[in-house]
């Protein structure tokens, strides 16, 4: 059962035309190897040549990495971008006035206008760079839920929310006397929007939700649960770590109060994410860490603070990796969020369809349709086969990478009635061939 698995997961998804005229912006003579060589190729084709780790072989098979979700590979330039850093400029930002000092500072500003003009925020000024999301949503947690939610105030989630977006309220909960209220499932294994929206009261202070699930792949309409939320004043915080990296995010159009997201999963470095508010909001909210740089003065006993983002980024923050994550944004960007989606649209579908086509594989989440979107990624179990034993035979046996375990999301384990299980997320960089049939990527 596990080689019938890999023989479906070792495959090489298609694309139809979908970006045929894709110049990559770090290859030889900036254009992609691939695209040159063959102009109609997909998608995938095209971009894996500018990816250095996935060039290898493990016992005479090709790497084939699948653990999309929980982070991405990097391209040539990103690494590139990194390496320039540390050999020509590596220096503080704000605090000096020598060249250093001034080329670091405007490449680490120009990386969070790229930021900004990646989710179409109305100001740089509204990107607050952090370590991942997961810092990101504490902050929000500390600096907005601790001086805004009280007693007898209600947090609404769903059962399908990373462990990221849910321990930080538990905190909050537990120090404030607030109730978390969460979202069931429908017998689609989506989120219940429904008894969301039945949910929302006036006690309701914070609506914590994601974007797209790491586990189920459902997409959720954010839109309506602002405006939903917004009815009865209560504020929205969108995990967006599974959407940013694989569909155009535009977070005026969402609306949401908070919106979250990392560098690591959209091929940009590690150490470094950021959160979304507006300025109006950011500037009612206390800091969360204290330090170097979030002051304007400091007294023997008080200090003011600076305006944000600033406000938020105390001490010396990852300045080379924030470079490298604008470095990421404008791979992306070069080839087009827009191109990216419907490509990853259609290996949702044909990865779902081939694992389908296994015996005893039981998928998790919404099968892909017309009205349902589903993403790129498919979590599911063997029947009779432990999914740690699946994800190491892959490994050991066919060189391809998947992930196992409850994927930080064991409420919603408990809920599906599972421990554990595998998953593989497809991105831009798979590909298949052959008329449908599957493979050995090459």
């Amino acid at each position: 059962m596990a080689a019938a698995a890999a023989v479906a997961l070792r495959c090489c998804f298609p694309g139809s035309a979908i970006g045929s005229g894709f110049v990559s912006p770090y290859s030889r003579g900036g254009r992609c190897a691939a695209a040159v060589a063959a102009p109609t190729a997909s998608l995938g084709h095209r971009t894996r040549v500018d990816f250095p780790i996935l060039h290898q072989e493990f016992d005479g098979a090709k790497l084939v990495y699948f653990d999309n979700g929980a982070t991405s590979q990097k391209p040539i330039g990103v690494m590139e971008t990194l390496d320039e850093y540390y050999r020509t400029y590596n220096s503080n930002v704000h605090r000096g006035i020598h060249a250093l000092s001034v080329k670091a500072t405007d490449a680490y500003e120009g990386a969070r206008r790229k930021v900004a003009n990646f989710v179409n925020a109305a100001d740089s000024r509204e990107i607050v760079f952090t370590r991942n999301a997961t810092e990101a949503i504490n902050l929000v947690a500390y600096s907005w839920g601790l001086s805004n939610i009280k007693q007898g105030d209600e947090i609404l989630l769903t059962v399908a929310e990373h462990h990221s977006a849910i321990v930080p309220w538990q905190f909050v909960s537990q120090k404030t006397g607030a109730t978390l209220k969460y979202v069931g499932l429908t017998k689609e294994e989506v989120p219940d929007i429904e008894q969301l929206k039945g949910l929302l009261s006036n006690k309701t202070k914070m609506v914590v939700i994601h974007h797209v699930s790491n586990v189920l792949g459902s997409m959720l309409p954010i839109e309506e649960i602002v405006t939903w939320s917004k009815r009865v004043g209560a504020k929205v915080l969108v995990d967006a770590c599974q959407s940013v990296p694989h569909m155009p995010v535009d977070v005026q159009k969402l609306g949401a109060d908070f919106l979250v997201a990392s560098s690591h999963k959209m091929c940009g470095p590690t150490g470094v994410g950021f959160m979304h508010s507006t300025f109006e909001m950011l500037s009612t909210m206390e800091p969360f860490l204290g330090g170097g740089e979030m002051i304007a003065d400091v007294f023997n006993d008080k200090s003011t603070y600076a305006e944000p983002p600033s406000r938020f980024e105390a001490g010396t923050p990852a300045i080379g990796e924030a470079i490298g994550f604008g470095a990421a944004i404008d791979y992306l960007s070069c080839i087009g969020m827009d191109q990216i989606h419907e490509y990853e649209k259609e290996l949702a579908t044909y990865l779902y369809e081939s694992l389908l086509s296994v015996p005893n594989v039981r998928i998790y989440g919404p099968a892909p349709s017309q009205t349902d979107h589903r993403a790129p990624l498919c979590s599911f179990n063997v029947d009779n086969v432990h999914a740690t034993d699946i994800a190491e035979i892959l490994d050991l046996q066919h060189s391809v990478a998947i992930r196992s375990g409850h994927h930080c999301a064991q409420i919603l384990h408990r809920n599906l009635g599972i421990k554990c299980k595998c998953s593989c997320k497809s991105s831009l960089l798979q590909y298949k061939r052959g008329g449908g049939r599957f493979h050995p990527c090459t």
